[in-house]
């Protein structure tokens, strides 16, 4: 369930900077089913960022071996996404946007930045602002938001790029991190912020 309540929780107003920022656009990945319907949204978004020559990473999840599953192979009743397999897989629409193997993060938890060199890539091409979309908006999203913010980043996150299993926790999760965490963006305000001068 995707929507795009950014008026709804707003609390405040920001435009991504495009000289500092990039776009995470977290697991769209085969194994969820929720991808699909936010698929025209993501790459719009997608688009939009390179057109404002905003540098874009693409997470991948899956777990290699029993020694990186930690909790979630409790949590999940052993039910993870297995590497080398289709589920473990980019969607293959996203997977065309990806321009080089450096732009691929492989991640074995929900957030983006635990046990990964995200932030050593993003601190190494300056960047201060992240942009997040995908799948699921109250796991891997928010976490990443989350991490993201407490790392020292401006945190940006979609309301209509980004969905998860229901309307509930998508929406918890967008009054959560619009409340502490981040600037609530969707296609239409990003292509406003962003490519309204070019």
């Amino acid at each position: 369930m995707a929507s795009s309540s950014t008026r709804k929780y707003e609390t405040r107003k920001r435009d991504p900077n495009p000289k500092t920022a990039t776009l995470l656009v977290i697991d769209m990945q085969n194994h969820f089913s929720m991808a699909k319907p936010i698929l025209n949204n993501a790459l719009t978004t997608i688009d939009i960022c390179r057109r404002a020559s905003i540098p874009v990473f693409f997470t991948r999840h899956n777990h290699k071996s029993p020694t990186d599953h930690g909790m979630l192979g409790e949590w999940w009743n052993g039910d993870l996404i297995l590497d080398g397999t289709t589920d473990s897989e980019i969607i293959p629409e996203i997977y065309h946007q990806v321009t080089g193997p450096d732009e691929i993060v492989e991640k074995s938890t929900y957030s983006a930045f635990h046990n990964t060199r995200l932030h050593e890539k993003l601190d190494k091409i300056g960047v201060k602002e992240v942009i997040v979309i995908g799948v699921m908006t109250n796991l891997c999203c928010e976490t990443t938001a989350r991490e993201a913010f407490v790392n020292g980043f401006r945190v940006f996150f979609s309301t209509d790029a980004t969905a998860t299993v229901n309307e509930e926790l998508h929406e918890a999760t967008l009054m959560n991190l619009a409340y502490g965490f981040a600037y609530l963006v969707d296609c239409d305000s990003l292509r406003r912020g962003l490519l309204s001068n070019k």
